[in-house]
């Protein structure tokens, strides 16, 4: 069965590289209507197969501009979103709790929570009955994540909590909500900034399947998720990490 996304429309945050770049990417190569957002990096031009993808500029963790941008890729998008998938995030730097300032603290919480909350709450004002919302948890949500890592699991733990929730709470609109939560992914800014080599090969090595995920590993799950296939599976948390852990 061949996933057909034609005439429907998506925003990704965080579309600019890494997992949410393959997600956008994805979604456009089956047909649909994307923006992709990005803060921290220069926007970059989608290859052939994903010309539907439109860049905007977005910091999620500022309420006021992801209204404005949301109302911004509803127009673009002829008015609807059908989709939103919250990938932006990230651990920031890795700190014990015994060396953290409150801005950090506040700065981790803001970019992984509280920035699905204002896109998810300013997305719903452009969604139609029956569509997706998927959320970016992490491995690290289970098993408390790597050395100085606490704050960025737990905000990661949180987003299931939160996803479950809004799963309730949209369920009579017919809208799913469901979380990915990726182990080890390489290739990625993410391990690239915060995950020395030699830590890079020992996750690999203890993983089943001995091998590292790739950003398309993950956008595979979220495509299920968002198409008919997955409209009977809202609340769920997608494992994606070789067996290297089991809910």
């Amino acid at each position: 069965m061949k996933i057909d996304l034609n005439g429907k429309t998506a925003v990704v945050t965080g579309g600019n590289t890494g997992i949410g770049r393959a997600i956008a990417q994805m979604l456009a190569q089956c047909g649909a209507q994307v923006v992709a957002t990005y803060y921290s990096s220069q926007f970059t031009e989608f290859p052939n197969g994903a010309q539907k993808v439109v860049g905007m500029p977005l910091d999620a963790t500022d309420s006021g501009q992801v209204d404005t941008v949301m109302a911004q890729a509803a127009e673009t998008l002829g008015g609807a979103i059908h989709i939103l998938v919250n990938n932006a995030g990230g651990l920031l730097a890795r700190i014990p709790v015994t060396e953290m300032s409150d801005e950090h603290f506040h700065k981790v919480v803001d970019v992984n929570l509280s920035s699905a909350f204002y896109c998810t709450r300013a997305a719903l004002r452009y969604m139609p009955d029956g569509g997706r919302i998927v959320n970016l948890s992490s491995l690290a949500a289970h098993d408390g994540g790597g050395h100085g890592s606490v704050i960025y699991a737990a905000t990661k733990a949180a987003i299931i909590g939160f996803t479950r929730g809004m799963a309730k709470e949209l369920a009579p609109r017919r809208i799913t909500v469901n979380a990915l939560a990726p182990g080890f992914i390489a290739d990625t800014p993410f391990h690239n900034t915060f995950t020395p080599a030699e830590v890079q090969e020992a996750i690999v090595a203890k993983t089943p399947v001995k091998r590292g995920g790739t950003p398309e590993d993950v956008a595979y799950a979220a495509l299920y998720l968002v198409s008919e296939m997955g409209s009977f599976v809202t609340g769920e948390v997608m494992e994606i990490n070789g067996g290297l852990y089991f809910a």
